[in-house]
């Protein structure tokens, strides 16, 4: 029996830990993992929460980042596999593990990630909007680089990434030129993985899988199951999460800490995205597209969410072109959903 470890950075997350930690307390077999929890100091009443609903250990995340307490979390786990979700992420039923764990049968699969987001039609238009577009930034969408179920284009990769069709999963075979935005959100991988990827302070989700792919580590199950991501409920939140994103990026990768080849990214699908959000129609042609598969009011939000992304990044880059220095967004107010 592999023994699972749930690993969650927290961070003033009481809003959405308990049901966080609900769902994974559903899970069969309450023997065959634990859950640590990595905080980063939290003001609000999130390791109450985390204590009063029996979680094995809570360790600190002094660097304060989401990937530096995945690293935190990962360093105290005991798990054969590790399985990262993130305190805005619930299972959506009592059978997510079963399922996810389903895979690693086959010893040749290194890690194993949901194929879908969950649409809930409880949640805010705009985390359904999220679900829906299958990735929480659309510039994703024209490059071809996501990883979940889309429903503007019906797949779950622009990439041509070689997959065979195995009972529950899809077995892929990834190469460096493959490579989608692979490692968060319910990614499960074997422990032995982290021998060969530099994961330590931080655990930036894309490097080590590029990392893994390109020492051989490459076969990943997209498994046929979802995981709920309450992403964002209100565009002031998003922006804030696209702020961060791009300053985060801005700095590390000038820090030489990120190995992700994104300057291979295909500079015809960015250029297409700013021409598509300035003139409207194409944005509007991918509505029609998405709503078709799966209506929702909720596909309106793909107008200004395409602007923010827009405005936030290309300010980020114009700074960065001036020679203003590049440092993280603070976390010091920082609570789950970006608010």
């Amino acid at each position: 029996m592999k023994r699972v470890s749930f690993v969650i950075p927290t961070l003033n997350s009481e809003r959405t830990l308990e049901a966080c930690l609900t769902a994974i307390l559903c899970q069969p077999g309450r023997e065959r993992y634990e859950i640590v929890i990595a905080d980063a100091g939290s003001s609000d009443a999130t390791v109450a929460i985390a204590r009063r609903m029996g979680v094995d250990r809570i360790v600190d995340n002094p660097l304060k980042t989401g990937e530096a307490g995945k690293s935190a979390g990962i360093a105290v786990a005991e798990g054969e596999l590790i399985a990262l979700v993130d305190s805005d992420n619930i299972l959506p039923d009592g059978q997510w593990l079963d399922q996810m764990l389903a895979p690693f049968d086959d010893p040749a699969i290194v890690a194993a990630e949901p194929l879908a987001y969950t649409v809930r039609p409880e949640d805010p238009a705009l985390t359904r909007y999220f679900a829906l577009l299958g990735m929480n930034d659309p510039i994703c969408l024209f490059t071809g680089n996501y990883d979940r179920l889309c429903a503007v284009t019906g797949r779950w990769t622009g990439l041509p990434v070689a997959s065979e069709e195995k009972p529950g999963y899809l077995d892929l075979t990834l190469t460096p030129e493959t490579l989608p935005t692979i490692g968060a959100n319910g990614f499960v991988f074997r422990r032995t993985l982290l021998e060969h990827v530099a994961w330590s302070p931080y655990f930036f989700d894309i490097d080590i899988m590029h990392q893994a792919v390109e020492a051989g580590w490459n076969r990943v199950a997209k498994v046929k199951t979802g995981i709920v991501h309450l992403y964002c409920d209100r565009l002031d939140a998003f922006a804030r999460k696209q702020r961060r994103r791009i300053r985060d990026f801005l700095y590390f990768a000038q820090e030489k800490q990120r190995t992700y080849p994104w300057d291979k990214q295909k500079k015809s699908g960015i250029v297409w995205f700013a021409l598509a959000t300035v003139t409207l129609l194409p944005l509007l042609v991918q509505m029609a597209m998405g709503a078709r598969r799966r209506p929702d009011r909720a596909w309106w939000y793909h107008l200004p969410v395409c602007w923010v992304t827009l405005w936030v990044y290309g300010w980020g880059v114009l700074r960065k072109a001036a020679g203003f220095r590049q440092a993280p967004v603070a976390r010091d107010r920082w609570q789950a959903n970006g608010r």
